[in-house]
């Protein structure tokens, strides 16, 4: 899929534009040459120079559609593949805090990995292997705050 440049760039030139005026209204630190919009500032700074460059490199971009399919949109297996990744993050912000990131990471994972041709046995061990190795990490190293949905009971 090709979308022209010129497209991207008026969003991050608006995004950078509303983002700069935002942060104005920061307040200031006494005694302090800069305050907490300073980052936040030099970011949607960035952001609307790369999107003046985005827009000028898509208006010399004469000739070409604006906006253009891939071949691999032809190809249903890549097709799927597309659906079932925006799919797996639908269902996890759906369900996660539900049912629980230990219930639903796996499963998100062993679709993916089904679809991107992965055998069965492969697949299993991997996503639930994996999914262990992501909680322990954001859970346990990183106190990152991980639902525990339906397994609440058994949570430490």
């Amino acid at each position: 899929m090709k979308i022209n440049d010129a497209i991207f760039g008026v969003l991050f030139a608006v995004l950078g534009a509303v983002v700069l005026y935002h942060v104005q209204a920061f307040p200031k630190i006494p005694g302090q040459q800069y305050g907490p919009g300073l980052f936040p500032g030099v970011i949607a700074f960035g952001f609307l120079v790369c999107g003046i460059v985005l827009i000028v490199s898509g208006v010399r971009q004469r000739g070409e559609p604006w906006f253009a399919l891939g071949d691999w949109m032809g190809m249903p297996r890549l097709v799927l593949a597309l659906l079932a990744v925006v799919g797996g993050v639908v269902f996890y912000i759906l369900l996660a805090e539900r049912l629980g990131f230990l219930v639903v990471a796996p499963v998100v994972l062993l679709v993916w990995f089904r679809v991107f041709g992965v055998r069965w046995m492969t697949a299993v061990v991997t996503a639930l292997v994996t999914s262990l190795v992501i909680w322990y990490v954001f859970y346990k190293l990183l106190r990152v705050p991980l639902p525990w949905g339906v397994l609440t009971p058994w949570a430490f």
